[in-house]
């Protein structure tokens, strides 16, 4: 089963950027991730491509009900690939934990630690700095 959400890094006042990632529950791996500076489907589907396209599709995708995950764009690439869609219901943490945990991890080892202006913290975790 592979796992998606998004995570906001770095919000501050000159806006925020926000990472998608494509994880396989069962290795725990990264399959694809994308950042965007907006909240549109156009870069979540970017990485859900990239993974099926590198690694086959999943026989599930589990992501939690944001609207990206929900999107015509991101539900029809799945439907195209034959991939079952499951979604979190509201408040159920622990359907996601090992995203999270991913997560935690990033934000405190590559966000919060970093020191600099936010915009040259985004550079430097994205590889781009």
């Amino acid at each position: 089963m592979a796992r998606s959400r998004i995570l906001p890094i770095c919000p501050c006042a000159e806006g925020s950027s926000y990472l998608a990632a494509i994880m396989d529950w069962h290795t725990r791996k990264v399959l694809a991730w994308r950042i965007s500076n907006t909240l549109e489907a156009d870069f979540c589907v970017a990485a859900l491509n990239e993974a099926i396209h590198k690694f086959g599709p999943p026989e599930i995708m589990n992501t939690d009900q944001g609207s990206q995950f929900t999107s015509f764009a991101w539900t029809d690439r799945l439907r195209r690939s034959g991939v079952r869609i499951s979604m979190d219901g509201k408040g159920r943490y622990l359907d996601n934990i090992f995203i999270e945990r991913l997560w935690r991890t990033l934000k405190y080892e590559c966000v919060y630690c970093m020191p600099g202006r936010p915009d040259q913290k985004r550079r430097q975790a994205s590889g781009n700095g």
